[in-house]
């Protein structure tokens, strides 16, 4: 068990199914949540796990910045994201923007709202979820999905890059597969084919854990199929 006594982490799409296992996890490990998410989601999440905030945000929105940098924290962890699937030729401009924005423009925003606390007490670790397709750098019928998470995985390893002489690390978690979540399992995906996310959790706290002698920068979890 991973422990994360007096840290407090601010996690990104709250009363999502992997955001859930993820908090539990960190519950678990002892750390101080910052809950971050919208609506009937989020108040889930709220009713479930102790919090020390709960911020109703809308993280495609460059005000939510503003609103992140008055709370303090030690980690980053970023779930908040969208899949769809498009036939190249059918693909559009609407559908690049809202990928992009759910999955890109959301990290950006989340990142600048809690990176002046973390560069000013020299520490921090910013922890987002790409996608196997991105370390693939290949997604047959998802491309726009495939280059948003890509993005999101080159913009860690280079913010990773260019802040750990600073005391600020980051990390990219790569599930290379689905996870086990309640809309795959309608969508017919078998539960031995999927990912758990509560192991995917579990990767996710050991990763918060490690000291910058040992740090983690990319981890792909597997499902067993």
């Amino acid at each position: 068990m991973a422990n994360l006594s007096g840290t407090t982490i601010m996690l990104t799409g709250a009363g999502g199914a992997l955001a859930t296992a993820v908090a539990q996890e960190l519950v678990d490990a002892g750390a101080e949540l910052i809950l971050v998410g919208r609506g009937d989601s989020l108040k889930r999440a709220e009713d479930r796990f102790p919090a020390t905030e709960v911020l109703d945000l809308d993280l495609g929105d460059e005000g939510s910045v503003e609103e992140l940098r008055k709370h303090k924290v030690d980690a980053l962890v970023h779930t908040v994201g969208a899949f769809s699937m498009q036939d190249a030729h059918k693909a559009t401009t609407a559908d690049l923007n809202a990928l992009m924005t759910a999955n890109m423009t959301t990290l950006f925003h989340a990142v600048q709202g809690v990176l002046p606390h973390m560069l000013k007490q020299k520490e921090g670790m910013i922890l987002g979820v790409s996608a196997g397709q991105a370390a693939r750098m290949s997604g047959k019928g998802a491309g726009l999905y495939t280059a948003s998470k890509a993005a999101v995985a080159a913009y860690l390893l280079s913010l990773n890059d260019e802040l750990r002489g600073k005391g600020v690390r980051a990390c990219v978690v790569y599930p290379m597969g689905s996870i086990d979540t309640p809309a795959n399992r309608e969508a017919g995906l078998d539960w031995d084919s999927t990912i758990d996310p509560r192991g995917m959790a579990q990767s996710i706290a050991h990763a918060l854990t490690r000291t910058a002698r040992a740090h983690i920068t990319e981890v792909k979890i597997y499902p067993d199929a």
